[in-house]
């Protein structure tokens, strides 16, 4: 009877380990509606994000922003499985000395990713929300300069 117990317990924590790890590792696919190339058109400009999947636990992406073919922002962004945690890595040309600036994810779901870190000058937050017809919005906000600032990209994909 003790070993049939014993049995039992160690087949239970083995299922239940796979079933943590499975967890942590489907996260990631919550953000799969981010791959492609996803364009936003204005009198300012084109703002261009195209997502792509490197692997299992990894997106990476280029977003560029170019008026007149001249390119006024361009940064590269990666998207990783860390533990339980998405963390979403973005590199900005010519700031931070072109390190990348870490935001851990605070929301997950099929249709809305957040991303914070309180300690960053701006934004402090970033959030990707999946529209209907083929549309995203990303949208930065955080305080800037002692002013909360909000601004929004509504991105159809191509």
């Amino acid at each position: 009877m003790f070993q049939k117990t014993t049995l039992l317990l160690v087949l239970l924590a083995i299922v239940s380990c796979k079933k943590e790890e499975t967890v942590e590792k489907d996260k990631i696919k919550l953000a799969d509606w981010l791959i492609g190339t996803w364009e936003n058109k204005s009198e300012d400009g084109v703002l261009t994000e195209n997502w792509q999947k490197l692997n299992d636990s990894t997106f990476t992406a280029t977003s560029y922003f170019i008026k007149n073919n001249d390119t006024l922002h361009a940064e590269k962004i990666t998207l990783a499985q860390k533990g339980e945690m998405l963390l979403y890595s973005a590199a900005v040309n010519g700031q931070n000395n072109d390190k990348a600036i870490d935001f851990g994810s605070t929301t997950e779901s099929e249709n809305k990713l957040v991303f914070e870190n309180p300690s960053h000058d701006y934004p402090q937050k970033i959030t990707y929300s999946k529209g209907a017809n083929n549309t995203l919005t990303a949208e930065i906000s955080g305080n800037l300069q002692g002013k909360m600032t909000k601004e929004k990209f509504v991105m159809t994909k191509k």
